[in-house]
């Protein structure tokens, strides 16, 4: 569990946080560390608890959200042409031999 007291946070924050952990546990990441991701992404993206006093109602920078689209992005590219190309067909492949195994 993540250190500190959780009531300060909205239920949207909340809501977040356990999407978050689920998306990191269903790569692997182990709950305890998948939890502590998860709240660390909440407060980047928001400052922390919103609930109560000044601060309260400060829009979401979503810096953690548009981190990853660029991330990808920039490895995708930093490939050879050839290679992209030899993964998009493997990628291809795959799924098709998946659509044949479950129709």
């Amino acid at each position: 569990m993540p250190r500190g007291d959780k009531s300060a946070y909205t239920d949207k924050q909340k809501r977040k946080a356990d999407h978050i952990a689920d998306g990191y546990e269903a790569r692997g990441v182990a709950e305890d560390e998948a939890e502590r991701r998860a709240w660390a992404t909440v407060n980047k993206d928001s400052g922390g608890g919103n609930k109560s006093g000044s601060g309260r109602g400060v829009a979401d920078t979503h810096d953690s959200a548009k981190k990853g689209g660029k991330k990808g992005g920039a490895a995708s590219a930093s490939r050879p042409a050839k290679e992209r190309s030899a993964s998009a067909k493997k990628a291809a492949a795959t799924r098709k031999r998946n659509e044949a195994h479950t129709h």
